[in-house]
């Protein structure tokens, strides 16, 4: 990613849901937020698959940025999470 960096960290996080229906409902919650995502020294991209999953990609120049991204995922990985506890308990 940079040519100046001795190293970049690329990786790929799986999200699997029990349905497509909620992969799609999660897939389209995060678009709007994935541009914000994106800075000079990280980026993230989703993409949802025929498994019911969502595959986010990250390509970070260095540690921090990286553990950053991860850690966005994460939180909306939480959100949906809490947000399907919710829904199930009503």
């Amino acid at each position: 990613m940079n040519p100046n960096s001795n190293f970049s960290i690329k990786s790929t996080i799986e999200l699997h849901f029990k349905s497509s229906q909620l992969r799609n409902i999660s897939y389209t919650s995060f678009l709007p937020d994935l541009k914000k995502l994106q800075t000079k020294r990280s980026y993230i991209s989703i993409e949802k698959t025929n498994n019911d999953s969502i595959y986010f990609n990250i390509e970070s120049k260095d540690i921090t940025a990286f553990r950053a991204s991860i850690n966005e995922i994460i939180s909306f990985g939480k959100i949906v999470e809490n947000t399907m506890k919710c829904i199930n308990n009503s």
